[in-house]
This record gives structure tokens, sequence and C-alpha cells, in this order.
């Protein structure tokens, strides 16, 4: 496998000449309507596209929480697509007014055949955003944008090059891990590995575990929704014992890598390492399917998850998240690291399950 080749529009684009670069002088149209076959079909072919830039996504999200997005589209003077952006407006009265490209997920932002083009779409959405009068607009970017816009760079991306053979991670990895994911299999754990006839497995552990870290939680139907729309896409894999779920990981593969946006596994079976037989089972699985790299998600550099994803051989990849401010000052924190919400994380640790189940979704689809 050859980790580090060129295809699709974006390596055709630094090798064109100058004079064929200057046509990248893009006009940029906001789609309505149902036809994105054009637009489906740039993120098909554009390495740097993930899967959330297909269309799908902001339509599914539409469709779950009822958030207006405003889709972007380049061409160039011949009518090709050469840049696209999505972007989600989120309107609540407890968050406030805001847009995301793109909310719920690890990746957004433009992708373009250039840098000027990039820029463009987003002078496009920023107009749309005063419009709307929102406060801020989010481009969740993992390239440094040569703008003025400021860039939170406390997190980063996770990255594993995947080996062709298991064994060969498994040996890298080295004999204290390999010991401790021994430890659950002496247990007599029993791993599954399946699509969308194992979300209520996941869902219970899933659920449980956002509980007991003080975070809402998303509905089923949101993971349902997900099974739905990229069915080819989707993976999971549960760790069970005691004929019980104890932990769980909802995978995306797109682009021969393979992400893992959501993983939990229950505190009462940390004892015996469950967590680690899960995240080998998750890698093994990945390697199987065929995958290259796999995207263990974002992280605060240093921090714990950091460190857990960094002891399987993962390396960190900056992300630039690019805010827009309408009347500047500091950069949001929606998320659980503000010390404002500590309260109500405590608060919501003490509540009943199927109380945050009911609650949790309600709260969560106004969060990024």
């Amino acid at each position: 496998m050859n980790h580090n080749s060129e295809t699709g529009l974006s390596a055709v684009a630094r090798e064109m000449p100058d004079r064929v670069q200057q046509r990248m002088v893009a006009q940029v149209e906001m789609l309505e309507g149902a036809d994105f076959s054009a637009w489906d079909g740039y993120v098909s072919q554009s390495d740097e596209c993930s899967l959330y830039h297909s269309s799908a996504t902001p339509k599914m999200i539409k469709r779950l929480f009822g958030h207006p997005y405003y889709c972007f589209l380049a061409r160039d003077s011949a009518g090709q697509v050469v840049g696209v952006l999505p972007l989600v407006h989120i309107k609540s009265a407890l968050f406030g007014n805001y847009m995301v490209s793109l909310p719920y997920f690890n990746y957004g932002g433009a992708v373009a055949v250039d840098k000027g083009v990039e820029q463009s779409l987003m002078e496009s959405a920023i107009e749309q955003g005063k419009s709307l009068n929102v406060s801020h607009i989010e481009f969740r970017d993992v390239q440094e944008r040569e703008s003025t816009l400021p860039a939170r760079l406390d997190k980063v991306a996770m990255l594993l090059d995947l080996p062709d053979d298991p064994d060969i991670l498994l040996k890298a990895i080295g004999a204290k891990r390999r010991s401790q994911i021994k430890r659950p299999i002496r247990e007599g754990v029993e791993v599954l590995t399946g699509k969308g006839e194992l979300l209520d497995q996941f869902y219970d552990v899933f659920a449980r575990n956002m509980r007991d870290l003080g975070t809402p939680v998303y509905g089923k139907n949101f993971f349902r929704t997900i099974v739905e729309t990229f069915a080819d896409n989707v993976h999971i894999v549960i760790v069970r014992h005691g004929e019980k779920p104890v932990a769980a990981a909802f995978l995306l593969g797109y682009k021969g890598q393979m992400e893992i946006p959501w993983a939990s596994t229950l505190r009462e079976v940390n004892k015996i390492g469950v967590n680690m037989l899960l995240y080998w089972e998750v890698l093994k699985y990945s390697i199987e399917q065929g995958f290259d790299v796999f995207d263990f998600g974002r992280s605060s550099v240093d921090s714990g998850t950091f460190r857990f994803k960094k002891q399987w051989g993962a390396k960190p990849k900056q992300l630039y998240w690019h805010y827009w401010m309408r009347d500047g000052g500091e950069l949001p924190q929606l998320n659980p690291n503000n010390p404002k919400y500590q309260f109500a994380i405590k608060l919501w640790q003490k509540l009943p399950l199927f109380v945050t189940k009911l609650l949790g979704p309600m709260i969560v689809k106004n969060l990024p």
C-alpha cells in the first residue's frame, strides 16, 4: 500500500501550468434544490474531501434536527466544479446563533483545487453569516489558512498508518499492550463485528457511558440515521462480557481511512482492560477490511486520550479550527472543558439513565 500517493483533483491542480491555474477565478453559488450531483461528483474525486463533505451529511442533519444548511459550490470559467463548502446553521436560546462546517463530526471546512478558491468559498459563507446575524462561524479545517481569521490550535487528529497484516501491528505495540489485550480474553469476553444490526448494543453502552461522563447523549435515531445514510461506510464492534455488551465502537470508513468517532466502555470492566481489547479488535478489523489509515479522532495534546492513542503508534496531525467572529472577542468554547458547564456536568452524572436518554437529544442537537 502506498500511503503517500497523490491522486484526484487536488494533485492535478498542483501540476497545472500557470496559464491553466489562472482560470481558477471561481464563481461561487449557493446550491438550492435537490440536484447535488455535481457537488457529490467533486467530493468523490477529491482526496481532501471527507465523508462529511458529501451532500448527504447536511441533509441528514436537517432531517434529524431541523437545522438549515448552506452549501457553497465554486465553478471555474468552464463551468467545472472546483470547490465546495457545506455549513449548518444552529440557533438556540441556550447556546446562541452560529454556523459550523460541520457540526457533530470532526471534519468540514472549504476544499478546493487551490487556496484562492477556498478563500472565496469562505468569504461567501461569511456574507451569509452576516445576513443571518450569527455570532460566529466555525470552519473545521485540517490546514492553516492564509487569512486574518483566528484559529484554535489546541486539538490534533491522531492518525496511525496501518500495516498489511494485524500480526505486524501486534508485534509493534509491545509486550505490555499485548498482555493488556490478553487479560479480558482470559475473562471470557466475546467480540462481535458487523453493521447496523449491532446498533442497539452499541447504544446501550454509549448512552450509559455518556451519562457517567456528564455529557448529554445523542438519541439512538441519530446513529440509526447515520447507518441508513452511510450504510456502506458504517462498521460496529462490540465486546460482550457475561452476555452483556460492555464496550462498543461506531466506525466510519471512507477512501482508505477508518475513523472511530464514538467509542465507549463501561466503568465496571476497566479493571480487566476491556478498553484495550476493544481498540485492538477495532484496529485488527480495520486492517482486515483493507484500510490504510486509522483515525483515532481528535484529542488535546498531552491529554489522557492523547497518550492512550499515542501508545498504539498514532501520530498527531494539527487541526486548524478557524473562526469568523462578528464582534471579535474570545473564541467560543461550546464544549465540556468550559468551566461554566462544570456544575451542569456534575448534575447530569446524577440523573437516572432513562432521563438522560430523554433529555440529552434535546440539548445536544444545539451543540456542535
